[in-house]
């Protein structure tokens, strides 16, 4: 018998290029070449999707982030089915088969947004991750904080900033966002959680924060600070009708000078600590875990995803945010909470392409 053939699908046309290149290389490394067949494609930031070559870097370098190297052979998606062929100047396409699943290792907008998963499930092909509206809504903070508050999960303060608000009533966006008190925090509302945020103490760094957060998007999130451990929870969908699992909750915090958690804590050394299991009273433990799975639910997500809460100085748990494809590097926050709880990196891997193959295109 065959092997199933996995695309990894990496890149993108946003700020997290880099990040998802590289999760896609600890990807890559760990799956078992054994068991299946595995096809590295990137998508460039100028939209071109490409077989990645042997020469394809992952990782951070001198200082230098990764990016999808165009020198390989480009790809199309017919719409007749789930076949890639590959297009070389000058020659015939040759047609590389059908692939059994795609394994899309991306993040921010035009990826993990529901737009690649739209385009998988118009071809008919299977997907690691959420579906469309699980990824739309995950990725958009303030209609994820509005799902999230009908699910009964306690989150903090907030304001909407849209485009025409900033740009015909700022004076009043900023005074609407002076109420939740300073500092707040700035957020491209349908980023990925680690580009174009900034923490403002005061109105003139607020207006400059914004200006930031729509360099990534024009719509923003401004939230109030909360007080508090920040404490965070994977979830994994489960084979057959059992209900999603959630890890151990862990604690992170940031080390090295920074004042919160960006990208810079997040991939490079020694910037972030996480501990595993974070110390809490068991039984606001097992009540994170059990918020965790209802985020999770609340979004019909599958997959995997990691959620993110407060954990105040009073005892008090408050939903942050959830993330439908978290940072997917072996060292990343989320395989290492499954990691501490049994499940190691290769066999995460390994039970999202079962959980994908197991699941029929379409609507579920």
């Amino acid at each position: 018998m065959s092997k199933p053939r996995v695309a990894v699908v990496f890149g993108g046309r946003n700020s997290e290029h880099a990040v998802s290149l590289m999760g896609a290389g600890s990807v890559l490394d760990a799956i078992d070449r054994t068991k299946y067949e595995v096809i590295p494609i990137g998508i460039a930031q100028d939209g071109r999707w490409v077989l990645a070559t042997s020469d394809q870097r992952f990782a951070i370098e001198s200082g230098e982030l990764p990016v999808v190297d165009t020198a390989g052979a480009a790809l199309a998606l017919p719409s007749g089915g789930p076949a890639l062929v590959a297009y070389d100047p000058g020659s015939i396409p040759v047609e590389l088969g059908s692939v059994d699943v795609v394994f899309p290792v991306m993040h921010g907008p035009f990826a993990e947004d529901g737009t690649i998963q739209g385009l998988l499930e118009m071809a008919g092909v299977r997907y690691v991750g959420s579906g469309v509206l699980a990824s739309a809504v995950g990725m958009d903070k303030a209609h994820m904080k509005t799902v999230m508050a009908a699910a009964g999960l306690p989150i903090g303060p907030y304001v909407v900033v849209r485009d025409r608000d900033w740009r015909l009533n700022r004076d009043l966006v900023l005074k609407e966002a002076e109420e939740l008190g300073w500092p707040v925090f700035v957020k491209p509302a349908r980023a990925g959680s680690s580009q174009g945020i900034s923490k403002a103490h005061d109105r003139g760094q607020l207006e400059a924060a914004v200006e930031f957060a729509r360099q990534h998007d024009p719509k923003v999130l401004i939230e109030a600070a909360i007080e508090g451990r920040e404490i965070e929870c994977a979830v994994l969908e489960s084979p057959g009708d059992e209900p999603a699992a959630a890890s151990l909750p862990g604690e992170v915090k940031v080390e090295g000078g920074q004042e919160f958690f960006d990208f810079e804590a997040k991939y490079y050394p020694d910037q972030m600590s996480l501990t595993v299991p974070a110390d809490l009273p068991q039984e606001r433990a097992g009540e994170l875990r059990a918020m965790a799975v209802r985020a999770f639910e609340a979004l019909d997500c599958e997959g995997l995803a990691r959620v993110d809460f407060f954990y105040t100085p009073d005892g008090r748990l408050i939903f942050n945010e959830i993330n439908t494809m978290p940072g997917f590097t072996s060292l990343s926050v989320a395989p290492q909470l499954w990691a501490a709880t049994g499940l190691s990196y290769p066999e995460l891997v390994d039970r999202l392409i079962q959980l994908a193959l197991s699941r029929a295109p379409g609507l579920r």
